[in-house]
């Protein structure tokens, strides 16, 4: 029990826990709303694009605003190097956020399924991640939030093309394009907070 503490006082001090059941509630909304789209006639796998792109934001924001870093001199002059920490601590819940919501959005992998559920769920955690370095965390929902609720109203309908890259939160699952985007955005946010950490100051407590 002793070896447990310092990890739990450390996932208590970045409200760790209430993220993980944030991201199962998310989880359960999505479900619940995809088994509501099933009950209306005439809908197909096309009306669930709201569901893996509303999901994953949401995910993106819980994860996003528990990135804090609430002794950031204490993290910058501690004998042991902190960056493995923070890895662990956005790797940990953006696998479980897309594990869920992969859960929550079965069927149509050609379309609006599972992988474009995980992929937007990675993608939009690594911009959230990058933001909560230059913005702070308590901030860094703003640029994921801004580009999610304003690609789907200028993207193209159908895939393919250069929307692939630019509106990738909106293509269907398979769309090589909006996977290299989605990877590129986690793994480069991704970098940035495990190198850097939260920013401190107006938004980064």
């Amino acid at each position: 029990m002793r070896s447990l503490s310092p990890l739990l006082l450390y996932s208590r001090s970045r409200a760790l826990p209430g993220a993980l059941v944030a991201l199962a509630g998310t989880a359960a909304v999505a479900a619940g709303t995809v088994r509501w789209l099933e009950t209306i006639p005439g809908s197909g796998p096309s009306d669930r694009l709201p569901v893996v792109v509303l999901g994953p934001l949401l995910a993106a924001a819980v994860v996003g605003t528990c990135l804090r870093t609430p002794s950031d001199e204490l993290d910058r002059t501690a004998v042991r190097a902190w960056w493995p920490r923070r890895l662990a601590h956005l790797l940990v819940p953006a696998a479980l956020a897309a594990l869920l919501l992969a859960l929550a959005v079965p069927g149509h992998p050609a379309e609006f399924g599972a992988p474009a559920a995980v992929r937007n769920t990675f993608g939009l955690v690594g911009v959230a991640a990058a933001s909560a370095v230059l913005l702070g965390a308590r901030l860094s929902w703003l640029p994921p939030a801004l580009y999610a609720g304003a690609v789907p109203l200028a993207a193209p309908a159908g895939a393919g093309g250069a929307a692939d890259w630019w509106a990738w939160v909106t293509r269907p699952g398979p769309q090589d394009g909006a996977w290299t985007v989605a990877a590129v955005a986690f793994a480069a946010g991704t970098a940035l907070y495990a190198w850097r950490g939260a920013r401190r100051g107006a938004g980064g407590r």
